[in-house]
């Protein structure tokens, strides 16, 4: 129970702007990690531990920190924005939180107990094939395999997954920024600020003041904003709401992602009044869970969803968000800093 509750207050530590006392013991044991993080990375790089390419580019969407930061969103942008242009992309993932331990190609009707819910949130959204396996490159070569039209891969995640080689690498944060900027555990760092270095832009899912100054400001740097005002029932139906049928009702919101206060600032910015109930990443919801929402309408996001949907629940709306990017003046777009290089040249 100690350690549950450890688990629990990290991350409210993690994100102070100094580092808080209370973390001071575990610094020796980010220390360790930092050095076992930079042994791993090496032996990469002389090539003791191999790494695999592909026969198409990979375009790594992943992030430093612990957490979900709005990956997901970015990889539906991202993967729409090369279908408009004439690209037939596939989309490989871990499977966080799935119990699959082998190379899965994840459809729609896949449970996310198996899967994981991210994937079949890309599965549904995408229009792409989507395949999960701790092994990114085997799941890249499986997609590839079933798929041979397929002539670029989008990861969703993987930056630190070395193993598969990658030609473009896009680290995302969310508004929290870097937190302390210490490594695992003291701080949310899965790796040193300085990997932002070698990567080809980095997006900031927030504010520009979410900024740190520790980040170089020379590397390409974009922004993104999730944009979303239109509900739609969770049980399947074809129903649809705006925010104004709901204002007045007793309303319930819950969200099981990285940062639950980024989808309930959502709702509030569309005017509505709940009752916020926070769950962990990734959580496996059961009817149980829910029982709480009972006198009252359920609002969620689409990664909740689409664990919610099998449960009997009563009235639940899910709030489908779409990614909305900026750059900064006189920059070119996140798109085509990404085109550019896909077609192996410079930004202009």
């Amino acid at each position: 129970m100690a350690a549950a509750g450890l688990a629990q207050r990290l991350p409210g530590w993690w994100y102070q702007r100094r580092l808080v006392v209370a973390l001071w013991p575990l610094l020796p044991l980010s220390w360790l990690f930092a050095l076992l993080v930079a042994v791993r990375r090496g032996l990469y790089a002389c090539g003791l531990l191999r790494s695999i390419r592909l026969p198409v580019p990979v375009v790594v969407v992943g992030n430093l920190t612990v957490g979900g930061s709005g990956k997901t969103p970015l990889v539906l942008w991202l993967v729409h924005r090369l279908q408009q242009h004439g690209w037939r992309p596939g989309i490989i993932s871990r499977g966080y939180g799935g119990a699959n331990r082998q190379v899965l190609q994840v459809v729609a009707s896949s449970p996310a107990v198996l899967v994981g819910d991210e994937p079949l949130l890309l599965a549904r959204r995408s229009g792409a094939p989507v395949f999960v396996g701790r092994d990114r490159a085997a799941a890249g070569r499986a997609l590839l395999t079933k798929h041979p039209d397929c002539d670029v891969i989008v990861s969703d995640d993987g930056l630190q997954h070395y193993h598969l080689q990658r030609s473009i690498e896009v680290a995302l944060f969310d508004a929290r920024g870097v937190g302390n900027g210490c490594l695992l555990p003291a701080g949310p760092l899965r790796e040193p600020l300085r990997r932002l270095r070698r990567v080809d832009a980095v997006v900031w899912n927030g504010p520009a003041e979410s900024r740190p100054d520790r980040v170089a400001r020379p590397l390409p740097q974009f922004f993104m904003r999730l944009t979303g005002r239109r509900f739609v029932a969770v049980n399947g139906e074809p129903r649809s709401c705006d925010a104004d049928e709901l204002r007045g009702r007793k309303l319930y919101a819950i969200a099981g992602i990285g940062d639950p206060a980024r989808f309930f600032s959502q709702l509030e910015a569309l005017d509505l009044t709940f009752e916020a109930r926070p769950f962990p990443d990734h959580h496996a919801y059961r009817a149980a869970d829910l029982a709480f929402a009972s006198d009252g309408v359920l609002l969620m996001t689409e990664k909740d969803a689409v664990k919610c949907t099998p449960l009997a629940i009563g009235e639940a709306w899910v709030l489908p968000v779409e990614a909305v990017m900026s750059a900064q003046p006189g920059q070119p777009g996140l798109f085509e800093t990404i085109l550019e290089k896909l077609h192996g040249r410079t930004p202009a």
